[in-house]
This record gives structure tokens, sequence and C-alpha cells, in this order.
């Protein structure tokens, strides 16, 4: 059984990731914070498998607390849930020891698989960030980027190579075939004019799409 910790500052909010999660086999939220610091107090005194916390919230914040639950507890694993206009980046809350990244709008089935690859050891990125990134402008606004030529599609696909995940994972995690995950990766090289994942993590590395302490 995984043991869900739910850290988000809207009761109602939780109440419906709870339910949602209680009724999928082998999860359960066994704790409830309505605050960072409520987080942190509860990891100390009984660390659960899995953290899914809210970004932005009042006091310590998300990625403040997210620091602070690894400090005290190592080996849980943090996902990070945000709405799609929060402003960090998920190189911010990898670097504080979040291992995935959600938007509060996903589906539940999206939800699921990115606890089940974090708790297999795997970093995961929801599309829905993938997109955002992709849309965004890393240099000036208005003016066309590296980053702007990849769909959000490729976007993911490149966030997880980079991560160290290999082309069976990445296909067992997005549903498609390895071959299909091969045509991403040679489109990625294409547009970026790269010929290997080494230079394409040096590439997420100067786009600011990755952190070398994350």
């Amino acid at each position: 059984m995984i043991r869900i910790l739910l850290v988000d500052d809207h009761a109602l909010f939780r109440s419906g990731v709870k339910s949602i999660l209680d009724e999928m086999e082998g999860m359960e939220v066994v704790a409830e914070a309505a605050s960072g610091e409520e987080a942190v107090d509860i990891v100390r005194d009984a660390p659960p498998d899995v953290v899914l916390m809210d970004v932005n919230m009042e006091g310590i914040g998300g990625i403040e607390a997210t620091r602070r639950v690894l400090h005290v507890a190592p080996d849980v694993k943090v996902i990070a849930l945000t709405a799609l206009d929060d402003t960090p980046f998920p190189n911010q809350l990898l670097d504080a020891g979040a291992v995935g990244y959600v938007t509060k709008g996903c589906p539940a089935v999206e939800l699921a698989l990115a606890i089940n690859k974090v708790m297999r050891g795997d970093h995961y990125i929801c599309q829905d960030v993938a997109q955002r990134l992709s849309l965004t402008s890393l240099v000036n606004k208005g003016e066309s980027t590296p980053v702007s030529k990849l769909s959000p599609r490729e976007m993911q696909v490149m966030l997880m190579i980079t991560h160290g995940e290999t082309t069976q994972e990445i296909s067992d995690s997005l549903f498609l075939s390895p071959k299909t995950i091969c045509t991403y990766r040679s489109r990625l090289f294409e547009k970026l004019d790269i010929h290997n994942d080494v230079e394409l993590t040096h590439f997420a590395l100067r786009h600011g799409l990755l952190d070398l302490d994350g």
C-alpha cells in the first residue's frame, strides 16, 4: 500500500483528491496538511511514502516545505501540485528535491501514474507542464527560441530523457511504443541540431529546463 500525505490549503480540493486516491488500488491518503509547516511536522512524526505538495500556499510555501520535508525524511517522494498559472518552473521544484510535477487539472489516471512512477525511482512531469514550457519564451517576450520549436509531447520526452529515463521507461509511462519514442528523440535532435542525449541534456541546462542540483 502506497501511503500518501496530501498537502493543500484548500480543504475542498483535499477532500476531492482523497476520495479519488482512496478508491485506487494500492493507494491510501493517510494524512492531510493545510500548510507546509504542518506537512513537515507530520512527516517528522510519521513519514509517508509520497507527499503531494501544493506549490502556492501561505507560510513557507511548497518549495521550502519540500526542502524541509526531505531534510527530515530523505526517502519520501515529493510530487508538486500546481495550477497552470503558478510561476515556479519544474527545475525549481526538482532543485528542492521533488521528483514529480503535475497540474491540479490532470486526469486521475495521470496522477496515479505519477505516483507509481516516483515510487519506482523515476521522475514524472505531466504534459500540461511540458506544454506550458514549450509555449513560454525563455529569452525575450515575442522572440523565437529553440524551445519554441518543440511540441508539448517533444518537450515531455526531452525532459524525461534528460532525467535519465530509458526509451522503454518513457514508452511505458506515455503508453507509446519504443519505436514512437525513438521517433520523438530523432525529431528533437533534428529540431535542436544536436546529436546525442548528452548534448540534449546540455541544451536543457542552458535553457533553464534542468538544474545540476536537481
